[in-house]
């Protein structure tokens, strides 16, 4: 037989050290209605043949009065201090200093002896099993059909830090982390509320992903709740790995580039937004957590212009407003304009923009489309490259690339300064989502606006309206409260009144309780009160 026989033999499986012949692993689903055997050596070994007997897995066996007993955990999951102080220790120390055997040693076990705050009972193999992969220890005593679970959690983490992200002046300055934990802990400290709902799932056959809901049954509205735990709880993937992967699942149109789903690593903003009545979706293994509904306005709000007064923070955002369309329509504009409708310009403008193109061998819609890759190119680079190294890169490297071009004759200076502005406007949408979704349409504007000049320019402009008007977000309109109109709900859309003018919660999404501020607390005189 040739090499190429041997070959197709190994492949089809037929080759006697095929390692194609090999057993597939078992799945934990299989093991899902099997029950302990009740001895605790026959039990240990199932445990280590399904997980395949790791070097991170840690079986203790011991003697509690006399029975046979073991404790599982996984080695860097579980903080050691626990247990040995409250497992370990009270199980066999204090135990052998007691006086007699408990006539029923589980018993004894589960009520007396553990140190633990969180103790559940368990009876099948694979609850056990998931428990312990989650940072759990598990116990296992002879003769007993069943197994107790101990919370002993203690992994490394990350502290809790200032936003990377979302950056404030004035302002709390504390992020969400990585362990969901914290996360609940950030906003359970923020609302002390008896009706704030934390509803946990497990998402990822694989990964097991812990994933938390989080709501005020008092406000939100229990139609979008159950909307957004049907479609979380349909999902059937390997792994969660980020809270990307839920929003790629859960959003209403998958084709729209524009977001639909707010995500923070702030919880004061989570905060903020549950008690508008929205629900707050944290994902184990990531900083952001996910915010539904979201209308296109929010994507323009930042933290802070709730914390300034308010015709800073109403300053701020008409400005984030007017960035937001330089960023999309600007350089569309200007080929427009270049290209078929010289007129619009004044005289000596006209003159100087000709005299800096007069060496450009390219149309306007090609000198844009070179330089807005070269520099969507450098702000990649600056965001993937090390950050003292990238921020130089992506300066520099402008600078550069953008004196040189001129230089060479590739470009005009006036296109230069039209997509050094365009790039810095792309920079003040608070929304990085929101942010990459104008660039996005921004090329497509481009190819219209060279093809039709100012009626194509229209015709983006049409489209995009009637894109954003047909888009919802869990059922909520994405142009509320714009459209459909809703005039008391403008009192925080495009600018936002005093606190004191702010007494109800948005109208479009539907909140049991629509109060948020008593009326008549504005500041200064008020009636029945005496001038001082």
């Amino acid at each position: 037989m040739g090499l190429w026989g041997k070959i197709t033999k190994i492949f089809k499986g037929k080759g006697k050290n095929s390692s194609f012949n090999e057993e597939k692993p078992t799945r934990l689903s299989e093991y899902k209605e099997k029950r302990f055997s009740g001895k605790v050596t026959v039990d240990a070994s199932e445990i280590r043949k399904i997980l395949g007997d790791p070097s991170d897995l840690v079986i203790r066996e011991f003697s509690y009065y006399g029975v046979a007993a073991a404790a599982v955990m996984i080695d860097g999951l579980v903080d050691k201090m626990v247990v040995i102080d409250g497992i370990l220790k009270p199980l066999m120390v204090e135990a052998k200093i007691a006086r007699e055997k408990p006539a029923d040693p589980y018993k004894s076990l589960k009520e007396e002896m553990l140190a633990i705050a969180e103790i559940k009972e368990v009876q099948t193999l694979d609850e056990f099993l998931l428990a312990v992969l989650s940072g759990e220890v598990g116990l296992l005593l002879e003769n007993c059909p069943v197994a107790l679970l101990a919370s002993a959690k203690g992994w490394a983490t990350r502290s809790v830090t200032e936003p990377m992200n979302e950056v404030v002046v004035r302002g709390p300055q504390e992020g969400f982390t990585e362990t969901i934990r914290v996360n609940t802990t950030l906003i359970r400290r923020r609302v002390r509320s008896p009706y704030l709902r934390f509803e946990a799932l497990k998402i990822g056959r694989i990964s097991q992903t812990d994933v938390v809901i989080a709501y005020l049954e008092d406000i939100a509205n229990p139609q979008i709740v159950e909307e957004v735990r049907n479609r979380l709880s349909r999902i059937d993937v390997d792994a969660i790995l980020e809270s990307g992967y839920l929003e790629e699942f859960i959003e209403d149109d998958p084709f729209n580039i524009f977001p639909q789903i707010k995500h923070t690593e702030r919880p004061d903003k989570a905060v903020a937004d549950l008690l508008e009545g929205k629900v707050v979706i944290l994902t184990d293994g990531t900083p952001l957590a996910l915010i539904v509904p979201a209308t296109f306005p929010e994507f323009f709000q930042a933290a802070e212009d709730y914390y300034e007064k308010y015709f800073i923070g109403n300053f701020l955002r008409l400005i984030r407003l007017l960035a937001f369309f330089i960023a999309m329509f600007l350089p569309s504009l200007y080929i427009a304009i270049i290209t078929y409708h010289q007129e619009m310009i004044p005289t000596e403008l006209l003159i100087n923009i000709w005299a800096s193109r007069s060496g450009v061998p390219f149309p306007a819609f090609v000198e844009a489309l070179i330089m807005e890759i070269a520099f969507e190119a450098l702000r990649e680079a600056g965001v993937r490259l090390p950050r003292p190294v990238g921020q130089a890169v992506s300066i520099v490297g402008a600078l550069i690339i953008g004196q040189a071009a001129v230089e060479a004759g590739i470009v005009s200076t006036s296109m230069v300064i039209t997509v050094a502005i365009t790039g810095i406007a792309s920079f003040a949408i608070p929304a990085f989502n929101m942010a990459v979704a104008a660039r996005i349409y921004r090329f497509g504007m481009m190819i219209l606006a060279a093809t039709f000049g100012m009626f194509g320019l229209m015709m983006g402009f049409i489209f995009l309206v009637i894109l954003l008007c047909n888009t919802r977000s869990f059922g909520v309109p994405y142009l509320a409260p714009i459209a459909p109109l809703s005039i008391p709900d403008q009192r925080d859309v495009v600018v936002r009144l005093p606190r004191w003018l702010m007494v109800k919660r948005p109208k479009h999404f539907r909140p049991r309780d629509e109060r948020r501020v008593k009326e008549g607390l504005r500041p200064g005189y008020h009636k029945g009160e005496k001038r001082r």
